[in-house]
């Protein structure tokens, strides 16, 4: 009989393995409308420096959107995983590993507000 951690091990193995597919099928998707229309979708050397960009350039299948939405995604993936880790601590009552897991998922989250691109 499989226990909680596992259980939940197996359910965050395949969060990382959809995370995974999904981000290379986006990419791949987006490299596809590149190299089909010839252009990224952005005049020049431009392009969108962050999430809201992003995701505008995602509504209208501008290609380069479409490829950061996929490396968005892939960066995302793991994140979630620390997020979920805190919680798999806690069912176990390992406040340990809860508070280390918190602390870093806070840098996590602080590194991602603080290497912004302006």
């Amino acid at each position: 009989m499989k226990s909680k951690i596992e259980g939940t091990e197996i359910f965050i193995s395949k969060i990382l393995r959809i995370g995974v597919i999904v981000s290379a099928l986006v990419i791949g998707f987006g490299l596809i409308l590149l190299f089909a229309t010839g252009k990224s979708g952005y005049p020049g050397s431009s392009f969108p420096t962050s999430p809201v960009d992003i995701f505008r350039g995602l509504a209208v299948l501008k290609p380069y959107a479409v490829i950061l939405t996929g490396l968005l995604i892939l960066i995302i993936t793991p994140v979630f995983r620390v997020g979920i880790s805190i919680f798999t601590f806690l069912k176990e009552k390992d406040y340990t590993y809860v508070i280390i897991t918190a602390i870093v998922f806070v840098i996590l989250i602080i590194s991602f507000l603080l290497g912004k691109v302006e």
